[in-house]
């Protein structure tokens, strides 16, 4: 974090340079920026040295947004000069917008503010006025932080002039390269450029390529591709190497001493089949209260402690990265797959939620503790259910030592959460999809995950555990993160009032609907045909869920307080969750805990941007396979259903495959089209013909650029939501 390096700067006379704090106090009082020599001498600051570090905390606070320095040298405070911070968004046409730090709507930013910017920039701007479509415009009056080094793309070459255009269609603008700059590339090669120069008002950036990646979007050009466009970190510093020698493959029985001893509970992990790290245990027992329920969670914080390399790789990593053949794990696999994972029949530290739960589902109390276990078993989800659901005899046999307790499992999860159902909660139809690849590493077949009630039981229990370690919490007023989820903001509640209204429907709760609200609208209407096109819309009015400090609550399953235990492995607030809880269960004033507020929310930022970058750069491998699985399917008919509206077309899914691609506007029946975002839909001016979200089609594919990872269709057939096609896929004559 920046805060580490800028103390490490400050080494020198720390007790002579004055805190953030008291500096933002000093001008609050002042009323008006003040230059640098006002500042240090009020606070006595006299040296040389001591003047540096001042002017080093200064240039961080201007960095990190909170303060600025006018054109005559003094510094002022960010929010008496009416600035805003946030991040750019780009957008392939040329515009952006800012999304601001403290929440709200977005700054709309034009494509002449957009020409010193690059997507990801951290800027500060004033509200310009209002443009003609009613939008905020925001205008840019600092660069505080570049998002960019590199940038990956083709590089192309015309004439004398050499140029990258970046894979990341939200970077707007081509890296111009000087002929001296290519190094060995040729016209065609996929490069990573390193930025030698931001843009400004009136030259783009320009780049030195240092990498050649390939000629052709191979599987693992693709691959580099992503790591390097998000800037993924994927190699181990040496420093990190270093101390994974020091960890053995075993625990020691030192480190198990004065811990709770579970290795006599057969406590089981339940993951899917190609899982290798394994994070979570369960293990529950009746009583004449109710129900005992133990989970167990990889004690990654015994072992990853606060200030080692370790730590600071995961911390910048902030979370593993999973693509379809690869995984970026956040943790070195020394720990990721042996001594943190909670493998089969050998001793592993862990941290233990144990749950008094009643005979009805509903919990009454938890406590935590660290404890040692020995899983009796590797489960997979399909085994359990074909155990506990199925009956299977053989699977049966093979386990017949913890059949009853994975029974007593099945049994508990089914009261949990018919509790949990009673109290309304929001459950959207979403398909995950997986690929089988053959020998070549070519996509053989798509196929959506099968969800059973096994991914259910874990999942019912995971919640239950974090919810536990929240409330434990913010009990004991500790420093920590939390997972929050927004209420929906009023324009997009708006909208939504107004889409349902034009389907005979509403949303309770008007202008502060509850989680509840949701779950009823769900399910009054879980017979309807146009069901898929009103989820999805419900679900489009609702924000992401993020990380901070301070507990909101989380709108999307209801919970008050809501927190994230469960998989210290492969995420980072995980393991800070894990440390805040040690420093509590070894007796320690929350006031002594190593971590302030701010530092969490920091983290919470960080950690929510790294869980963003590894979705969009999943995403890109994804798109980039399921362009290589279409490209023998140009000219093949299928079923599908309109996923997107937008004013250049519709996005369909195809079924069964689960593949988008684009009916371009001009692929549409001659018309002039009228886009209606709030209706999610196109309307013809002189037919008056409709395509709405959800719709059912049949389309041809008619073209697969695999390089830029887009599907074109044309439109056969057409019905409305929920009718049946006549063909389900055929190839076109």
């Amino acid at each position: 974090m920046k805060r580490r390096s800028e103390k490490k700067n400050l080494s020198v006379e720390p007790h002579l340079v004055p805190e953030r704090k008291d500096i933002l106090d000093f001008l609050a009082a002042a009323n008006k920026p003040r230059s640098l020599d006002r500042i240090a001498e009020a606070f006595g600051v006299k040296s040389p040295h001591a003047r540096e570090a001042l002017e080093r905390r200064l240039q961080a606070m201007q960095r990190d947004g909170q303060v600025i320095r006018n054109r005559r040298d003094g510094y002022g405070l960010v929010q008496k000069m009416d600035l805003l911070r946030g991040t750019v968004i780009g957008h392939p046409d040329g515009f952006g917008f800012l999304r601001l730090d403290q929440g709200g709507d977005d700054l709309y930013l034009s494509a002449g503010e957009m020409r010193r910017l690059m997507h990801g920039d951290v800027i500060l701007a004033h509200v310009r006025g209002v443009d003609r479509r009613g939008r905020r415009e925001g205008a840019v009056v600092e660069v505080l932080e570049r998002a960019n080094r590199q940038v990956v793309g083709r590089y192309h070459r015309e004439a004398n002039l050499g140029y990258v255009v970046p894979d990341n269609r939200r970077l707007h603008q081509d890296i111009l390269i000087p002929p001296a700059n290519t190094g060995k590339a040729k016209s065609g090669n996929y490069v990573v450029a390193e930025i030698v120069q931001h843009p400004d008002k009136h030259t783009r950036p320009v780049g030195r390529i240092t990498e050649i990646l390939g000629k052709h979007m191979a599987p693992d050009v693709a691959l580099k591709i992503a790591i390097r466009s998000y800037e993924l970190p994927c190699e181990w510093p040496d420093k990190v190497e270093h101390e994974t020698r020091k960890y053995s493959r075993e625990v020691r029985e030192a480190d198990a001493r004065r811990r709770v001893d579970l290795r006599k509970l057969p406590l089981v992990t339940i993951d899917g089949e190609d899982a290798r790290d394994f994070d979570d245990a369960v293990y529950c027992e009746k009583n004449d209260h109710g129900w005992r329920l133990i989970v167990a969670i990889a004690d990654v914080s015994h072992y990853v402690r606060t200030g080692s390399a370790i730590d600071a790789e995961a911390q910048d990593r902030g979370n593993s990265v999973y693509f379809p053949r690869q995984v970026i794990p956040m943790l070195p696999e020394v720990l990721s797959y042996e001594l943190c994972s909670l493998n089969p029949a050998v001793d592993r530290l862990c941290m233990v939620c144990e749950l008094d739960i009643s005979h009805h589902g509903d919990i009454k109390g938890h406590r935590f503790y660290e404890g040692v276990m020995r899983s009796a078993a590797r489960m997979t989800y399909t085994d359990v259910a074909a155990i506990v659901i199925g009956q299977d005899a053989g699977l049966r046999e093979h386990y017949k030592k913890i059949v009853p307790h994975l029974e007593n499992l099945y049994a508990l999860y089914l009261i949990m959460h018919r509790h949990r159902r009673s109290l309304a909660v929001i459950d959207f139809a979403s398909v995950e999809t997986r690929f089988e690849f053959d020998d070549r590493g070519n996509v053989r077949r798509i196929y959506p995950l099968e969800r059973n009630d096994a991914h259910r039981l874990i999942e019912e229990f995971m919640l239950a555990a974090n919810v536990a370690a929240a409330e434990f919490l913010l009990r004991h007023k500790i420093p920590s993160l939390f997972r929050i989820h927004d209420t929906p903001k009023q324009e997009k509640l708006d909208d939504l009032h107004e889409f349902l209204k034009e389907l005979g429907l509403s949303l309770a709760g008007s202008e502060k609907p509850a989680t509840r609200d949701y779950a009823l609208l769900l399910d009054r209407i879980s017979k309807r045909d146009d069901r898929h096109l009103i989820e999805t819309v419900l679900l489009r009015s609702m924000p992401l869920a993020v990380y901070g400090a301070e507990n909101t609550g989380h709108f999307g399953l209801g919970f008050p307080a809501y927190t994230h235990f469960t998989s210290p492995i492969r995420r980072y607030p995980d393991l800070l969750v894990h440390r805040a809880l040690r420093h509590l269960l070894q007796k320690k004033s929350a006031a002594d805990f190593s971590y302030t507020a701010d530092q969490m929310q920091a983290f919470g930022t960080h950690c929510s941007m790294t869980e963003r970058r590894a979705d969009e750069a999943t995403r890109e491998v994804v798109q980039w396979y399921k362009c290589q699985f279409m490209r023998e399917k140009v000219g093949d008919i299928f079923p599908g259903t309109i996923s997107s509206v937008t004013s250049f077309g519709v996005f369909v899914e195809l079924d069964e495959i689960f593949v988008e691609g684009l009916i371009h506007i001009t692929s549409l029946p001659i018309d002039y089209y009228h886009f209606d975002p709030v209706h999610h839909r196109l309307r013809g001016e002189r037919t008056g013909r409709i395509f709405r979200l959800a719709n059912r089609v049949r389309v041809k594919v008619i073209r697969v650029d695999v390089d830029d990872k887009k599907i074109d269709f044309e439109l056969v057939e057409e019905t409305k939501p929920g009718h049946k096609l006549q063909v389900k896929g055929e190839k076109s004559k």
